[in-house]
């Protein structure tokens, strides 16, 4: 979707699309669609990036071989000159190769344990493009096209931006805005330059409604009034700032993957309603295909999560106006320490293992040597089988693409609901760098801002090793964990890969 602005470059010359052009961005669309299929299971996950990157170029280069010829015949150097609106071929050109250059160089660079609030960042671009494609297309509607006649009451004929061309640029300019604060206010928050803890303001949902409804009276405003006033768009638009900040600041950490999902739906919504006003069929598919699986993917992890996915929408769910809540650590509860020769001998002596990965795991890079433990036990004649939360990390599916990466089997992954059940009958449940996803105050706190989240129900096993680096640190939800006291808990103080590789060399012996 950051191919928002290249796209706009066409305008409303797209809009005389011949049948070439159209068939192209048919097989884009195709190739969208199948990208978001191949993305569904990690084993084609692969295949569905391909098809995603190869139906944008098509996207791209029609969009961009489509408008220059309308312009001039001129080939050679001299075609790189050719001004459109304005622009240069070649600076188009050059803006391209300096977006390749920063997203390839992001790309190689950016860590696994970064990608969540580098999806959020990317989000944030999504809708700041959007908000000025709109921008633009109000300051200069003749250039988009969406100029039409219009008679005043003394007769005069005058020409003005079509009503259905004012509300496609009012929702796109106020979802983009709605997107960018929002992702900017995520991005923060996964970056831990603001505290992931709910920020509650006072009279919140009363502030909430009030801002959507000035929204939607704006927008009713700018596209019924001709021509509308002229403070009624830029305010329209610092509104919707506004309320994407307000609807993000009530949200805790353990709920953050829903939010960076609800994002990328909005992004795609932004981009649809803009490619309306841009009247570029690659835009509209591109948009609504982002926005319906985004949505999607939030109503399945709502419920996953038993959340109420119309709260996701208005914002701070999960999040309670109360004082309690067991985020202070209780470190005078006893709690016993294990080593890796423990958890080595007790988890070669079970018949099943459950390993429930988390962030901590992420950070410490551990999948790989998490890998070749399990490889170990399984020599052993030991069952392993790994257990990943809807919300295990900072983003939707950030565990299993770090299992994918190391190359762990896909019949060895188990969803929350498919094998919550099986710790009753399990040997040793491994914990590691999970937190949140395992506390049992998700079901017994009220107080607790994870309460109603589902969670792994890892008590009910005969032995569980917590691997995390100190007993001060109580996940990103700031909640203290009653597992970590259990009688059947040993906790494995130390950096995820290091201990893992301690266990590996016991299990090695």
């Amino acid at each position: 979707m950051s191919v928002l602005n290249l796209l706009a470059v066409a305008g409303a010359e797209v809009k005389s699309v011949n049948p070439w052009v159209a068939l192209a961005y048919l097989v884009a669309g195709v190739c969208f669609i199948l990208a978001l299929r191949g993305l569904s299971s990690p084993a084609t996950s692969r295949a569905g990036n391909r098809y995603g990157m190869v139906g944008m170029t098509i996207a791209v280069v029609t969009t961009l071989i489509t408008h220059f010829p309308m312009h001039s015949e001129m080939t050679g150097p001299d075609a790189m000159h050719v001004s459109i609106d304005g622009t240069t071929a070649l600076e188009i050109l050059v803006a391209i190769v300096i977006g390749a250059v920063i997203g390839l160089t992001t790309a190689r660079r950016i860590a696994m344990t970064a990608m969540p609030q580098l999806v959020a960042a990317f989000h944030s671009l999504v809708g700041l493009a959007a908000v000025l494609v709109a921008g633009a297309a109000y300051a200069n509607p003749g250039a988009f096209g969406i100029l039409v006649s219009h008679i005043d009451p003394t007769g005069l004929e005058t020409l003005v931006i079509s009503p259905v061309s004012r509300i496609e640029m009012a929702l796109g300019a106020a979802i983009g805005a709605i997107t960018f604060s929002g992702s900017v206010i995520a991005f923060l928050k996964l970056n831990g330059n603001m505290s992931g803890a709910p920020i509650m303001l006072p009279a919140r949902h009363v502030i909430n409604l009030g801002t959507l409804v000035a929204i939607l009276v704006l927008t009713a405003v700018f596209a019924a009034t001709d021509p509308a006033p002229g403070w009624v768009f830029p305010v329209l638009l610092v509104l919707a700032f506004v309320i994407g900040f307000l609807l993000i600041i009530p949200i805790g950490g353990a709920d953050m993957p829903v939010v960076v999902s609800m994002l990328n739906s909005y992004s795609g919504w932004a981009a649809a309603a803009m490619g309306f006003t841009l009247h570029n069929t690659a835009m509209i598919i591109t948009g609504a295909l982002v926005g319906a699986s985004g949505a999607i993917l939030s109503y399945i992890m709502c419920r996953a999560m038993n959340r109420s996915f119309i709260s996701v929408i208005a914002g701070g769910f999960g999040a309670e106006d109360t004082g309690g809540g067991g985020g202070a650590v209780k470190t005078d509860r006893p709690w016993k320490r294990g080593s890796a020769e423990d958890a080595a001998f007790m988890m070669s002596q079970a018949e099943q293992v459950i390993i429930i990965p988390g962030y901590g795991m992420a950070v410490a890079q551990a999948q790989h040597v998490l890998r070749e433990m399990s490889d170990l036990l399984k020599e052993k004649g030991v069952a392993v089988k790994y257990a990943i939360h809807p919300v295990a990390g900072r983003m939707p599916g950030h565990m299993n693409v770090l299992l994918a990466e190391a190359n762990v089997p896909y019949d060895e992954v188990f969803e929350l609901e498919d094998i919550n059940g099986e710790f009753a009958q399990t040997d040793v449940a491994f914990v590691i760098g999970a937190n949140d996803v395992v506390n049992p105050a998700a079901k017994t706190d009220k107080s607790s801002p994870i309460y109603g989240m589902p969670v792994f129900d890892v008590g009910k096993a005969k032995q569980v090793f917590f691997l995390k680096r100190s007993m001060g640190g109580v996940g990103y939800a700031g909640v203290d964990n009653d597992v970590f006291y259990m009688d059947q808990t040993m906790m494995l103080l130390s950096d995820a890969k290091k201990m893992v590789e301690e266990i590996n060399k016991s299990l090695a012996d």
